[in-house]
């Protein structure tokens, strides 16, 4: 009697394990929702689910208490990025005109990223970001990358106040509704007036630590 042949099990392929680059885009894509640009360096799209603006460390650090315990903010070398509600980048012209910092507003320093726009994406919080090598040196720290991977730039951005998950991102944003309104939303005019204060204050402070020019 021909004995019957066990059916073939089909022993699934162990996963390859996600390497930093794909662990930081799932956080931002499935973890916050927040959408990336394809390709490396790993970029945040703008003008969706927030806006940003852009200022010198100095005049963000000193803004930071216009903003809400939750609301994210991130640093990059000697630049801060302070997200606030999406369509801010649109309004910011005339807000700064009707805060009369219109025709200093070229000066300012002051930057904001909108729709089309697209920031670079901090680490992910608890993630140490991996250093690129001086000119000429090995690999970093004795790591090497896959082939095809890029080693992000020294100085690569990090959260100072990080993103939550799970939680409602848009309604710690700074945002023109917040003026005359009951919810906890911070105020984006206030906010800006005070970036813009400070702003101009480093702008002082760097042109009179220049050299004078005798001709």
């Amino acid at each position: 009697m021909v004995g019957t042949v066990p059916p073939r099990t089909t022993v699934p392929l162990p996963r390859r394990p996600l390497d930093p680059d794909d662990r930081q885009r799932h956080w931002y894509e499935n973890e916050l929702g927040w959408r990336t640009v394809p390709g490396e360096p790993l970029r945040l799209v703008t003008g969706l689910r927030f806006d940003v603006l852009d200022v010198p460390v100095e005049a963000g650090a000193a803004a930071l208490w216009r903003l809400g315990p939750d609301s994210p903010v991130a640093v990059r070398g000697d630049r801060m990025r302070l997200l606030v509600a999406a369509g801010s980048a649109e309004e910011l012209p005339g807000l700064l005109d009707w805060l009369e910092w219109g025709a200093l507003a070229p000066a300012l320093d002051l930057v904001a990223l909108g729709a089309d726009g697209h920031m670079e994406a901090p680490s992910r919080p608890g993630e140490r970001p991996v250093r690129a090598p001086l000119p000429g040196a090995g690999p970093a720290e004795g790591r090497s990358l896959p082939p095809g991977r890029s080693r992000p730039l020294q100085g690569a951005a990090v959260w100072l106040r990080p993103p939550e998950p799970g939680c409602e991102v848009e309604a710690s944003l700074p945002t023109l509704s917040a003026v005359g309104g009951v919810g906890d939303a911070p105020d984006l005019v206030r906010l800006v007036d005070t970036v813009a204060t400070q702003c101009h204050r480093v702008r002082l402070r760097r042109l009179c630590a220049q050299p004078l020019a005798f001709s």
